[in-house]
C-alpha cells in the first residue's frame, strides 16, 4: 500500500483477505509468463506477488508501508520485496509488466505514479490495475464523516485517497505515455468477515480519521458509524461494504 504511513498488517492479514482474493482474477489478465519481469506496486504483504511469482515470472514486490513490506518479507522470504512509493520510484525501462491492486487510490498524486510507473516499463510494456473508483465505499465515508463532527468540532482532516471517474484515470494515463486498451467501472459490494466486519474495517482503512481523536473518543466515533451503517450494509448476518472498481488495461507507447 502507499500514500499513508502506517498499516496494521496483522490486522489486514486477519480481516482484509478479500483484498488479494478479489484481485486474483486481475492476475488472469496479467497472464504473467515465465521470464518476464513483472512490478507490483503496492503489493502489501505480497499474496499477490507470490501468485505471480508461482507462474514463473521474474517480480519485485514496492509499497510504501514498512509494516506490510515487513510482512511480506515474512511471509514470502525468497521473493524480492522494496520499501518504495510509487511516485518517487526510479526504474527506468527494467519491466515488462507494471501490476497493481487496490492500491493507486491511496496515491493522492496519481500524475505522479503514473509517470513513475511509465518510467518503470518498456516501449510496450503492459500495466494491468484496479482500485477504488468514482463512488466506491461513498456510504461508509458519509458515516465516518458524521461520526467524526458528533464527536468533534475540528474540521475534517484532509482525504488520503482519491477514487477517480473511469474518463478523469484513463486521460491521466494517455497524458504519461499509456494507450488504454480496456477501463471498466463497475459495482462490487464486498462481504466483509464476521460481526465486527464493518468495525474493523473502519478501524484499517479510515484510521486518518481516528487519529484525529483522543484515544477515549475513538471507539465512541466507530462505534456510532457502525450504527449509522447497519441499516442499509448489514444483512442476513452479514456486513457488505459498498465497493465501486475501477479495472484498466493500458500499453506503454
Amino acid at each position: 500500500m502507499q500514500g499513508r504511513t502506517s498499516w496494521d498488517a496483522e490486522l489486514y492479514e486477519a480481516q482484509h483477505a478479500f483484498v488479494w482474493q478479489l484481485g486474483a482474477g486481475l492476475i488472469q489478465i496479467l497472464d504473467p509468463k515465465p521470464g518476464e519481469r513483472i512490478l507490483d506496486v503496492g503489493c502489501g504483504t505480497g499474496q499477490l506477488t507470490h501468485e505471480i511469482a508461482e507462474r514463473g515470472a521474474d517480480v519485485l514486490g514496492v509499497d510504501a508501508s514498512p509494516e506490510m513490506i515487513g510482512q511480506a518479507r515474512q511471509n514470502y522470504p525468497r521473493l524480492r520485496f522494496s520499501l518504495q512509493d510509487a511516485v518517487s520510484m526510479t526504474f527506468n525501462g527494467e519491466f515488462d509488466a507494471v501490476f497493481s491492486n487496490a492500491a493507486l487510490h491511496w496515491i493522492l498524486d496519481a500524475a505522479g505514479a503514473a509517470d513513475s510507473m511509465a518510467r518503470a516499463l518498456r516501449t510496450g510494456g503492459r500495466l494491468v490495475l484496479e482500485m477504488g473508483g468514482r463512488g466506491n465505499i461513498r456510504q461508509i465515508h458519509a458515516a465516518v464523516e458524521s461520526a467524526f463532527r458528533e464527536h468533534s468540532s475540528a474540521p475534517l482532516p484532509a482525504p488520503r485517497n482519491h477514487f477517480p471517474s473511469l474518463g478523469e484515470y484513463t486521460s491521466m494515463l494517455e497524458a504519461h505515455g499509456f494507450e488504454v486498451r480496456n477501463a471498466v467501472l463497475f459495482d462490487r459490494p464486498t462481504p466483509l468477515e464476521g460481526e465486527r466486519g464493518m468495525e474493523e474495517w473502519i478501524k484499517q482503512f479510515c484510521a486518518f480519521y481516528l487519529d484525529e481523536f483522543a484515544v477515549q473518543l475513538r471507539q465512541s466515533a466507530v462505534n456510532r458509524a457502525v450504527e449509522q451503517l447497519r441499516p442499509r450494509l448489514y444483512s442476513d448476518g452479514k456486513w457488505i461494504a459498498d465497493y465501486r472498481r475501477l479495472r484498466v488495461s493500458a500499453i506503454k507507447l
